[in-house]
């Protein structure tokens, strides 16, 4: 193993590689991987749970996105992937509070988008 595989970005990286060949479980093994150099690297929890979220294995990405956000309450990816795992289990009420919490540290159109989207959502399915 070289020196550049001793760090956290490496394995954050090649998971993030992974995910985008939707090798989810290899990616998975990667970020644990960057955590296992450092426990708290939000990135790689984040990216964690993006994998888990793609493989629809909810709980435990949220688990990861809760992570991230604990150990940064400031990373906004993480509450945005967060709201965008609870739009998808249809807990739109904890998916507009997270994407809240993304937008008031960076107003990031995407954001304002998706929250838009719940409404729109909630009014289609309930005429």
């Amino acid at each position: 193993m070289n020196d550049s595989e001793q760090t956290p970005e490496f394995w954050e990286n090649r998971g993030c590689r992974l995910c985008q060949t939707e090798a989810y479980e290899d990616a998975i093994a990667a970020f644990d991987r960057a955590i296992a150099l450092n426990p708290n690297y939000p990135p790689a929890w984040n990216h964690r749970g993006n994998a888990l979220s793609a493989l629809k294995r909810y709980p435990q990405a949220l688990a990861s996105y809760d992570k991230a956000v604990a150990l940064n309450p400031q990373y906004h990816q993480a509450w945005f992937n967060r709201g965008l795992l609870f739009n998808d289990m249809q807990a739109y009420g904890n998916a507009v509070e997270s994407y809240q919490r993304a937008l008031a540290i960076h107003p990031d159109p995407r954001y304002i988008h998706a929250q838009a989207g719940i409404g729109l959502h909630k009014k289609l399915f309930t005429i």
